[in-house]
Order: C-alpha cells, then structure tokens, then sequence
C-alpha cells in the first residue's frame, strides 16, 4: 500500500472501512494489491484490531478477499456484480423517473440542473472524483423527488462494484455524453413526460452494457466474470 496516499486519520473499524471502500472504488488501491494489517494501523496510528474488522467488513463488500497464510488482497472486479446491480438500478429509477415526471417538484428539479452544471466543471477541470460525486448526487435527487430516499440507500449499497467500473469509466469515455444524458432525463421531467423520462433513463443505465466489455478488455487483470 502506498502510504502517502493516506490522507485522514480514521480511529474506528467503521471509519478504516469507509476509508479503504473509497479507496478500492476510486481505484487508488487496484485490483489484485496485496494490503497489510500492520501497514495501514502503523500509518494512520491507531492498532490493528479496528484495521482487522476493517478488512472483514471489506472482504464482505466483495472488494477483498482473504487468503490463508498469504494475506489480504483487494478483490477483481466482478462483472456479474456490476451487470446484476445495473439490472436492478434500471428497473428501480425507471420507476423513479416516472414517479417524478408526475409531480415534478420544482426544487429537486433546479437541485438537478444545478448537479449537471457542476459536471461540465468537473469535466473541463478533469475531475473524475467530482464528476462521480455529482452524478450519484443527481440520482440521489431523482430518489428524494420521488419520495423515495431510503430507496437510493438501498441502491448505493448494491453497487460497490459499478462504482469501481465507473471510475475506469469516466477517465476512459467522453464525459459530455453522460451529461448529455443526464440533461435529456432532466428535460423529460421537467416536461411532465413519464415516458420519455423512463426511456431516457434506462438508455443511460444501459450504457454501462457498452462499457463493461471494452472496460474489461483494455484492463483484463482488473476483472473477473
């Protein structure tokens, strides 16, 4: 593990994990990187029985895996996961996108345009960090209009495994694309068409059908079916 990228100071197993599970999905600890107990407790100050629990937990994310006698490694991505969570994804915010073309509340909807407009920044700065961070912002908010909240929680947990797709993603495909489809979701509820605000996102959440392969064959260590 490269210590300098250790930036916070967490002290409990529920802040070493939260850490670490950004870490893995944004790529800074890669696929296949063997992770030490001793290492991250030497390096954040703290002992090693919250790392340990840590790493548990991490292993149950599916993001580590453990290996008798030879230690812990940050798990493959596993395509099945991402294609399953994408599944899953698409048949909830449909349903959420035509809830909210029905009420179309107007302060969630300005919240929204104000996520895409934070995107093209991050996409001229070329900041995938703050590009991900908007676009799960702009989902979350399509969640909140509906009324539906607790449901994005439910999704963000499934999706552990997309998120590490994602940041491959966004550095690899144009970026304006992904906006683009974001603005033509915002329109379609904004107009009040259910249909069209349906259509439009699940043509986004299907995208990710175009990228998983080519993803996974310009980085076939990074990925296992």
């Amino acid at each position: 593990m490269d210590i300098a990228r250790i930036t916070i100071a967490p002290s409990t197993s529920a802040q070493v994990h939260d850490w670490l599970r950004k870490r893995v999905q944004q790529g800074d600890l890669p696929p296949g990187m063997r992770i030490s107990e001793t290492e991250v407790a030497a390096a954040i100050g703290i002992s090693r029985q919250p790392v340990r629990e840590a790493f548990i937990r991490l292993a149950s994310d599916g993001l580590a895996e453990v290996r008798p006698q030879r230690g812990t490694y940050i798990s493959k991505i596993s395509v099945a996961a991402i294609l399953s969570a994408r599944f899953i994804r698409e048949a909830v915010e449909a349903d959420l996108a035509r809830a909210v073309a029905k009420t179309r509340p107007v302060a969630v909807l300005d919240r929204m345009a104000k996520e895409i407009a934070k995107q093209h920044k991050a996409d001229r700065d070329g900041n995938v960090e703050d590009f991900i961070e908007s676009d799960d912002r702009f989902h979350k908010l399509l969640a909140l209009g509906a009324g539906q909240e607790a449901v994005w929680a439910d999704l963000d947990r499934l999706k552990a495994q997309m998120n590490r797709l994602r940041h491959l993603s966004m550095r690899a495909f144009d970026r304006s694309f992904t906006i683009g489809q974001h603005q033509q979701i915002l329109d379609a509820l904004r107009g009040g068409d259910a249909d069209a605000a349906e259509s439009a996102m699940r043509a986004h959440l299907r995208q990710m059908l175009t990228e998983v392969p080519q993803i996974a064959a310009a980085q076939p260590d990074y990925f296992t079916a």
